[in-house]
This record gives structure tokens, sequence and C-alpha cells, in this order.
């Protein structure tokens, strides 16, 4: 049964006057409540390995190895990414766990919840529609169409809106083409999710760099005066949301980016105040090692206000150790020892990854019911082979219960980690170093092919003087390479770059692979049809 969020927030001893309320289950934290707060606890990376389209089971796992370790009197907190419509209503459906491992009210959460991605939405279109009245009013005589990249977004998978042409009943004439991306590859979402403060994101706002002048200078949201009006749309939203877990455990869900396309964590204010205000806290990155895990590390690690993680959980399941072993869905309930030895190469990859870091690492092989007994002892021991532990766990059916040993391993060896972090390239390498280097280390790449419009746009970067920013691939999270179709751990492959874009108010750099999509298409029977309505075509409410 849910307690009322108050009841929660007293569990924390958050002050009444801190405490913004979204109905009886879902609170806002005003940041004002990490002033008094001096001590940080002990935070926990939850990763993966390369996963099936229908995900692993990451976020379930987060929630219950939360619930575990309050269990055993080791006070947590799960910190997760606010749920996307896009994917709700695409593949995926929810983001909020399941079975006994689950973050309620999940139906708000996973709908419109507090209205922070609203919020970015809107920033972000403000934004927009401030660069467009300056062109056609020519408020900015320099500016010209074609030196524009700063395009709008919208937070549902529609791939109609990948390529628009705007502006047609314009009086002003200024027809150009542009397009639409998902809110969730925002650079004002990444921007809320690595502000400390309100005064950082004003900051943050005013630095976008939105198109070139026919100088051949950087114009950024600053020169249209945006700034003010999108830090006015997204104060409220940079506020921390607390909601809780089955087991009446709190849990942060903050800010939405997606990690194949994004830097893929919950913001850097939910995971400071739950440090604050716990002893463990449990941060779900988004997809796998090579994703969320690399830009954790690399990116959200090395912000000023934010430290590396000090454990890794690498999160993998028997059906994607077969898939990447080359078994096909209908057969993936058929004992296959040898899909397993092909497929661990992939979770092979993921171990020695978090391992190049220098942090501690475990694995849990989040169980499904009619997973192999033999296949599991097989996989148990190629693990632990590799001089990783693992262990099998079942939250979905066993909550909290089912991740006990997890959990009391973690708590035992956390302090153990000596080793000072390593992460994959220098900020002041080259930027064709950076991405080299990501490449190598991470995806296991023999080469990177860069052509010569990115080499020049590279090049351009160095002038400008952003080459000392960190780098934020995006590319497919089936596969350690840019193809999702090279499953495994592949060999002898390269990496095609294939655009570079500056995300100044970030702080990144985006680096484009393959075909790589910022506006992902709904699928051909998308998740809202199971999700949302029953069996008899009602809707669940």
């Amino acid at each position: 049964m849910l307690k009322r969020i108050e009841e929660i927030c007293d569990s924390l001893n958050i002050e009444n006057e801190n405490m913004i309320l979204y109905g009886k289950y879902i609170a806002k934290i005003d940041l004002k409540e990490r002033e008094k707060r001096k001590k940080f606890g002990k935070m926990i990376l939850v990763t993966a390995m390369n996963p099936t389209p229908y995900g692993e089971g990451k976020t379930t796992v987060s929630i219950g190895l939360s619930d575990a370790l309050n269990y055993l009197n080791k006070k947590s907190i799960v910190c997760l990414r606010e749920p996307s419509l896009g994917p709700v209503f695409g593949v995926k459906g929810g983001a909020t766990g399941g079975g006994l491992a689950k973050i309620e009210p999940s139906t708000q959460i996973n709908l419109h919840f507090t209205g922070d991605i609203h919020a970015v939405t809107s920033a972000h279109n403000l934004l927009a529609a401030m660069i467009d009245n300056a062109y056609s009013r020519k408020n900015l005589s320099h500016f010209q169409p074609r030196d524009i990249f700063f395009h709008r977004v919208l937070d549902m998978n529609d791939r109609s809106l990948r390529k628009v042409i705007i502006g047609v009943g314009d009086d002003s004439g200024q027809i150009r083409e542009s397009k639409f991306e998902i809110t969730a590859a925002s650079e004002v979402m990444a921007i809320l999710g690595l502000s400390y403060d309100l005064k950082e994101l004003k900051e943050r706002l005013s630095k976008i760099l939105i198109g070139i002048s026919i100088e051949n200078k950087p114009v950024f949201s600053s020169d249209v005066g945006a700034q003010e009006a999108m830090t006015i749309l997204l104060k409220d939203a940079l506020n921390p949301n607390l909601v809780q877990t089955l087991n009446n455990n709190p849990a942060f869900v903050h800010t939405g980016p997606f990690a194949n396309i994004a830097h893929g964590t919950c913001s850097i204010t939910s995971i400071d105040l739950a440090l604050r205000l716990s002893d463990y806290v449990v941060v779900e990155a988004g997809f796998g090692s090579d994703l969320g895990g690399e830009k954790f590390i690399d990116i959200v690690g090395r912000n000023k206000k934010m430290n590396p993680p000090d454990f890794v959980v690498i999160v993998a399941t028997l059906r994607a150790i077969k898939h990447h072993g080359g078994v096909k869905v209908k057969n993936m309930n058929e004992r296959n020892f040898d899909a397993v030895k092909n497929g661990f190469s992939n979770l092979e990859k993921h171990i020695e990854n978090m391992k190049y870091f220098n942090i501690k690492t475990v694995v849990a092989l989040n169980r499904f019911t009619d997973d192999d007994p033999e296949e599991i002892k097989l996989l148990e021991d190629l693990v632990r082979e590799k001089g990783c532990e693992i262990f099998t766990i079942d939250v979905f059916n066993k909550g909290y219960k089912g991740a006990l040993s997890l959990a009391d391993y973690i708590s035992k060896n956390i302090e153990k980690n000596s080793q000072e972090v390593r992460y994959a390239y220098e900020l002041t390498d080259p930027v064709e170093e950076k991405i080299k280097k990501i490449a190598y280390n991470i995806y296991g790449a023999y080469g990177i092919v860069i052509n010569r419009k990115v080499k020049e746009k590279i090049s351009f970067i160095d002038e400008l003087g952003f080459n000392n920013l960190p780098i934020c691939i995006a590319k497919t999270q089936y596969s350690l390479s840019d193809n999702e179709k090279m499953l495994g751990r592949p060999k002898n492959f390269n990496i095609e770059i294939k655009d570079i874009k500056i995300s100044s108010g970030a702080g990144f750099l985006v680096v484009y692979l393959g075909n790589i999509m910022t506006m992902p298409g709904l699928p051909d029977e998308p998740a809202s049809l199971k999700m949302f309505i029953d069996e008899k075509g009602n809707i669940k409410l």
C-alpha cells in the first residue's frame, strides 16, 4: 500500500517548507533542502550489456537493489530518469520497473508526471520560435537560414517529422527545411539534467549555439535574448521529483535524456540530493556500458558538482546473452550452451569496460521464469573466470528478497575501491583522438572513418575553442559497434562518423555514428495498445 508522499519525506527528514506536493504520492523537493546536508553517501551505478529491443530490466533491478539495501538497514535511494512518451507509446512501454520492483504511482510517472518534459519541450521550442522571429524580422542581419541548426522537438515518436518545411504560411517568405527531434535528445534536456542550480541553468541556456554568422562567428541563444524566458519555463522543473517504490522506499525520478542520443542519466540535482539524504544511492544509466555507463563517467562524473560512481552493477539476462549468441526469438527457450558461450563475449566486453575505468564491478543476472538452470550455471562460471562476481537475482517475482545477496555483497565491498578512476580520454586530447579512444577502448573498434565534411566541422570546433569539451556519442544501443546487426563482440570493424554537433550549453560535443536517428518512429504494434488497453478494449485507468 502506498504511503502519502509526506510520510516518505518525513522518513528522509525533509522539511515541510521544501516539499512541493503534486497530489498524494508525488512531490518536488526544493533545492534549498541540500543546504544543511554536508555528508555524502556512496554511489552505485547500474548499467548493462547491449540489450535486446525489449530491454533487460535495468530499471527493475535498480529499484529491487535499492529496496534490498533498505531492507538490510542501509539507507538507500534509487535515482531514475523520467519516462518519455515516445518509448511509452512505442516499443518499450513504461519505464517504472515491473513486478514487485516498481515505483509508484506508475501511470502518472509514465504519462505527464510533474510536467518536466513538457517544460523542456516548451523552453526548447520557445528558443526555436525566437530564432525564426529574429531572422524573419531582420533582427539578426548577419544570420542566414543555412546557418540555423537549432531545430524543434516533440515528446513523441513521429517519423513524419524527421524532415519538414517550415515558414510556408509566413508573410515574410522565410521558407526553409528543418526537422523535429524527440525531446529526450534536446540540448535543453541535457542542460536541465546537468545544471546544479538556477544560476547555472540560466548560464548554460545562454550558451546554446544556434547558428553561425556570415562572418563565420558563433551565434548563441543569448543573442536572441531567450535565456531569461527559458529559465522561467524551467525553474520549477529543476527541482527533483520524489516518489516511492512498492516497499515505500524513496525514489527520485528526474530528467529524461536518452543514452543512445544524449548522455542518458537522471539529473545531477537528484543524484546530489539523494547522496546527501542517504547512505547508498542507486543510479541507473541508460542502455549498456558503451553508452550510459561510459557517458556517466566521462561526462557526468567530470561535472564539478559530481563524482564518478563508487561501484558498478552490470545487468545481464540469459535472453540477451543468447540473442548475442545468434539465437532467434522463437528458439530462445531451447537449451543452447554454444549460444551462451558465444553470446558471453558481449557481456565480457562490458565487464572489461567497467574495469578499464578502475571501478569495482559486479554482474547482476536478471532471471526470467523460464531461464534454464544449466545455462545460468554455465554463464556464472564464465563470468567468474573473468575475475568478476555474479549474482543471479529475481526482483520481478521476489522483490527485494531476490537481490539481498547482491545488496549484501556491495555494502561489504564498496569501501574497498581505492584505485583512482580512469577516464576513456583526457579533455585536452584533440577531438578526433577522443573519438578514437572511445571507439578503441570501449567499443573494441579497429578504426574510425571520418569524411571530409566532418573533418571540416572538427577544424571549426577547434577554431571556436570548443575542442576541450567531452564527447557524447550517439549510436545504436543494440551493438558495441555502430551497426545494430553486429551482435556479440564484433572484431575488426570500423565506426563511421556521420556528423558532429556542438552542444555548448550542455557542455559536450555530440558525435553521430551510423544510422542513428534523433526522432524515433512507432513500431507495427505500439506498446500503448497493450499497456493502456485491457483484453476487452477498455482503457486502463
